[in-house]
């Protein structure tokens, strides 16, 4: 049972402003119904002072959700759209005297829909943003720039609370180990670590590998070898599309790849990566990660692409 407060209660059970705006000139739908959580919030903002005047909401999702989208419209009304875009998540959480953790991504929810009808009024397009993000959670259509942003603004350091503020990997869970990679990196980068370079896995020394048990290698080998033909049977599809498909490496369960070409920053690229991770984990019989890198040197090491 959540702890809710009674701010939460109060917006939950007679929410205000829960209409859709005839007369709007500003709209940000954000989530999917599939996906548990859904919103769209319209805007109608004065065109001479950019003041907006009043703003809607409709939403599909849990109590959390309904009154965070109640409080982001009282948040927001008679506020500048500049000063209506300051707002963060944490305002609308603050403004709600506080939301379990679990239910922090319905606050997230909210910022992003106001981003999304800012981005509307203005002209602009968040979906080109979003094409040039690696698709990290299948579940809920989460990228790895959601994930950042989210990181970033709330000073967020464990996997759990990436859950918690953006849903990514609360369903299947097959996506953590991607997660933990964007957070490393997105931890790193904020810290200015000197040694805050683009995640390293190091390759096995020859010398490492004689010492392998030939059963090991045997079966490593094999499992390379479906790795393979998978990917053979998937890169004439992405080389006509002007892109191609290498791979680099497999660690346990993770399969690390390259992609070239026309691939890089198409936003594309995530929904091949994930065909690619279903054929291998239905090829090998067990979960697998496909996981893209670049390569810096041919054998020495591979780079992870998720930079802040």
């Amino acid at each position: 049972m959540w702890d809710y407060s009674e701010k939460v209660k109060q917006h939950f059970f007679n929410p205000k402003n829960a209409k859709l705006l005839s007369d709007a000139n500003a709209r940000g739908d954000v989530g999917s119904i599939s996906c548990g959580d859904a919103l769209s919030l319209s805007l109608k903002i004065n065109p001479e002072t950019e003041v907006i005047e009043d703003a809607g909401f409709q939403t599909f999702g849990c109590g959390s959700a309904i009154a965070s989208s109640s409080a982001l419209t009282e948040i927001i009304i008679g506020k500048t759209l500049e000063q209506a875009l300051k707002v963060t998540n944490q305002d609308i959480a603050d403004y709600l005297d506080g939301l379990p953790p679990e239910k922090m991504h319905c606050s997230v929810m909210g910022m992003e829909a106001l981003h999304a009808a800012a981005a509307n009024y203005r002209g602009e397009s968040l979906e080109d943003d979003h094409e040039e993000g690696e698709l990290i959670c299948k579940c809920f259509a989460v990228d790895d720039l959601m994930i950042k942003r989210v990181v970033k603004a709330n000073g967020l350091t464990t996997v759990e609370e990436v859950i918690n503020y953006t849903k990514a990997g609360g369903a299947c869970t097959s996506c953590h180990e991607k997660i933990e990679w964007v957070l490393d990196a997105c931890l790193a980068e904020m810290a200015g670590d000197a040694s805050a370079k683009p995640l390293q896995v190091a390759v096995q020394a020859p010398a490492v590998v004689e010492d392998i048990p030939m059963a090991f290698d045997a079966a490593l080998a094999e499992k390379i070898t479906v790795i393979e033909q998978v990917i053979a049977e998937v890169r004439p599809a992405v080389q006509a599309d002007g892109g191609d498909i290498r791979l680099v490496d497999v660690e346990d369960n993770l399969v690390f790849v390259t992609m070239s070409g026309a691939c890089t920053g198409c936003g594309l690229s995530g929904l091949t990566l994930a065909n690619v991770e279903v054929k291998i984990s239905k090829a090998l019989g067990e979960p697998y990660t496909v996981f893209p890198v670049q390569e810096t040197t041919p054998v020495a090491k591979k780079d992870a692409t998720y930079d802040c």
